[in-house]
């Protein structure tokens, strides 16, 4: 049976619109514009703005938000989200939805209490936008710093995906004449022999970038310290794949020979960093390119880690090699980005607003709250404490209890 809306004059199925009668709004998300020439990723599209809405929730999105993955207003208001002129009243919402943090100016105009969700981008982050955000008591969580069931966070998982693909396609474009590379195929042809590609760290993203380059032919060798990544990339891409710990030795004598370097070390929450000196990338053959898939984490390089410095170029050259350190490679793919974000985002506020709001998810799901680095005005991360030598606390003593 079927009954007409008295808001409309469209017809919906009876079960349908008694459902929709009986929700209400569990929370007001927002999603101001980013500065386009950093990141062109956005967290939510259209197609996921219509399930929250669904679900109950209110979208606010700042007019041209969504024009760098191509999806234009009318899209967004039409899957239910409400268009507004300005950043400040993206910025009044309870949750506010972002790729990068948030900057000061963004924080004074958020509501006390708010939520804000990004990457936490360290490099970007200042004490006294911390000290702002705790006076505040703005909840700030990082996408890096939440997980799942496994300990892994999904979103670092999905973006080193994207990127670790996306390096070796951009390593064969640098490689080209047309890019002033050396003018080779990266790969191999009859005749000739491989391009070889190092990959230092064995995770998500350098499996990705091996299992590409293998695909296009090129001679690929992967380091890392930890015996157990090596061993699961040895087991998934097969034997023409060689590994190596970081012996300093096997690295110098590889990195010679090394056509395409590109690092995917993981930083965030670990006690040990292990950076490739300057030293090694001297010894590196002319027009040989480095690929730093970890800027956004303060670098892979000795020679990447001043590119971290405001205003520094994403592309230059020292020792004779060619250096590629976007800060995210997966802005370059930004709606494929935006895309594989939104569907996580989707899932993570649907289970929240199931379980009675975002306290009382965090409640019962501690790899969420593990996520914030910010909450009820105090510091609840020891990796971001440290950062800027401030004091920490236990989340859990914070978390308003149901």
């Amino acid at each position: 049976m079927v009954y007409k809306s008295d808001k409309s004059t469209s017809f919906l199925v009876k079960e349908l619109m008694l459902k929709t009668d009986n929700q209400k709004v569990s929370a007001v998300i927002g999603v101001p514009k980013e500065n386009k020439e950093v990141d062109k990723r956005i967290p939510l599209t259209p197609e996921s703005v219509a399930l929250l809405v669904a679900s109950g929730y209110r979208v606010l999105l700042e007019a041209g938000a969504g024009l760098s993955i191509n999806y234009s207003d009318r899209y967004y208001a039409e899957s239910g989200a409400e268009i507004v002129a300005t950043a400040k009243e993206v910025l009044q919402a309870d949750i506010v939805l972002k790729i990068l943090p948030p900057t000061l100016e963004e924080v004074e105009v958020m509501k006390k209490g708010a939520f804000v969700f990004s990457f936490l981008y360290l490099h970007l982050l200042t004490k006294p936008l911390i000290e702002l955000m705790l006076k505040k008591r703005i909840n700030a969580a990082a996408y890096e710093l939440i997980c799942d069931d496994t300990g892994a966070s999904p979103f670092v998982t999905t973006i080193s995906e994207i990127e670790g693909s996306s390096s070796i396609t951009l390593a064969a474009e640098l490689l080209s004449n047309t890019h002033g590379g050396k003018g080779i195929l990266l790969g191999g042809i009859p005749g000739i022999s491989p391009t070889e590609v190092v990959i230092i760290g064995a995770g998500v993203a350098g499996t990705m970038a091996a299992r590409s380059a293998i695909a296009m032919g090129a001679s690929v060798k992967v380091f890392d310290n930890d015996i157990n990544k090596l061993r699961n990339i040895r087991h998934e891409l097969g034997d023409p794949l060689f590994t190596s710990t970081l012996q300093p030795n096997v690295l110098r004598n590889v990195f010679r020979s090394a056509d395409v370097v590109i690092g995917a070390m993981q930083y965030i929450n670990k006690i040990h960093f292990y950076r490739i000196s300057s030293d090694l990338i001297r010894e590196m053959k002319k027009g040989a390119i480095i690929i730093d898939l970890r800027m956004a984490q303060g670098g892979c390089f000795e020679t990447t880690m001043e590119a971290c410095l405001p205003n520094y170029p994403s592309q230059f050259e020292k020792h004779g090699v060619l250096h590629f350190c976007e800060m995210s490679l997966s802005s370059r793919v930004a709606r494929t980005a935006s895309i594989a974000l939104s569907n996580i985002f989707f899932t993570m506020f649907t289970s929240m607003a199931d379980s009675g709001g975002i306290d009382h998810f965090a409640m019962f799901d501690r790899g969420f709250a593990a996520g914030y680095y910010a909450y009820s005005g105090k510091i609840v991360n020891v990796y971001v404490a440290n950062s800027f030598n401030m004091p920490v606390s236990d989340i859990g003593l914070y978390l308003r209890a149901y």
